[in-house]
């Protein structure tokens, strides 16, 4: 049987030795088919080692593969992810617990979807990652890629920080929070959720600003369109931080400015035929559950 994808790499998240067997079962279902070549990234191998795999850095895995198979959770999906979005290596994530909002696959479906999507059938999704760069008077000192968000906040002494916004070079507002998250749609359900708000589709083409814990009542998220230019300015704050998905972060000194776009290439993912982006909302945030 004929695949798409010739060379695929697995990643599993670190630290947990339930995933060895779910990992094993995965690489003799690859075997079965077409595949050239198996490709493990050099953490996941030094924790469950495959035979007769290929070892690269995990960030070589765009370099070599066709297709990555996550195998954990989200925040194992948006690690590899950014490693791989320059490359446009289209991935298909798989839940080593509970559902995810992109590890959709569960542990138990290997057998019965991975085939299916490795013959074509699968519902893709583009999502788009943020691209941002630290800039410290007129030089370029730091740059990373988001998936979720770009959060800016308050240092251990917790004082509020405060800070300036542009958009496209405009002045917007100046405000004093505990920080402000800058989110993709993908983001919208994660951290900018909890801080209120909005839930955007993953085809919508925003960006939202999401204050947190703002000291004035005024200041409400807002989206803007995904071409524009964000712009943060740290005018107040010590030990303030930058932190990218929350993996990494950036120690920000005063009149630091962060640049914030959307990255050139979006992130493409594979669902299982059926996927429903409502459904799975109404799963994971018991949507139309009694209460009581």
């Amino acid at each position: 049987m004929s695949m798409l994808f010739k060379k695929i790499a697995l990643v599993a998240r670190r630290n947990s030795p339930n995933i060895g067997a779910p990992l094993r079962r995965l690489a003799a279902l690859l075997r079965q088919y077409e595949c050239s070549s198996i490709v493990l990234d050099a953490d996941t191998a030094a924790e469950h080692p495959i035979p007769d795999t290929l070892i690269v850095p995990p960030d070589q895995i765009g370099k070599v593969a066709d297709l990555v198979i996550v195998l954990g959770g989200d925040g194992t999906m948006l690690s590899i992810a950014r490693l791989v979005a320059p490359y446009r290596i289209p991935l298909v994530g798989i839940n080593q617990g509970r559902l995810g909002f992109m590890t959709d696959i569960g542990v138990d479906d290997i057998e019965a979807i991975i085939p299916r999507i490795l013959d074509g059938d699968f519902v893709p999704e583009e999502r788009m990652l943020l691209s941002a760069k630290v800039i410290r008077g007129e030089r370029e000192i730091h740059a990373a890629l988001a998936v979720n968000d770009v959060v800016f906040s308050r240092g251990a002494l917790g004082s509020m920080i405060e800070f300036e916004i542009f958009i496209d070079d405009q002045f917007v507002y100046s405000q004093r929070s505990d920080g402000l998250i800058v989110s993709t749609p993908t983001g919208s359900t994660a951290y900018a959720l909890a801080s209120g708000g909005p839930i955007l589709h993953p085809t919508v083409p925003a960006i939202a600003l999401v204050p947190i814990c703002p000291q004035t009542m005024t200041a409400r998220p807002i989206a803007v369109n995904d071409a524009a230019t964000v712009e943060f300015m740290l005018t107040r704050g010590v030990d303030a931080k930058v932190h990218f998905d929350g993996h990494s972060h950036f120690d920000l000194q005063e009149m630091d400015r962060v640049s914030i776009k959307r990255y050139r290439n979006s992130l493409r993912i594979l669902h299982p035929l059926g996927y429903n982006y409502y459904d799975m909302l109404r799963h994971k945030l018991h949507w139309g559950e009694r209460l009581f």
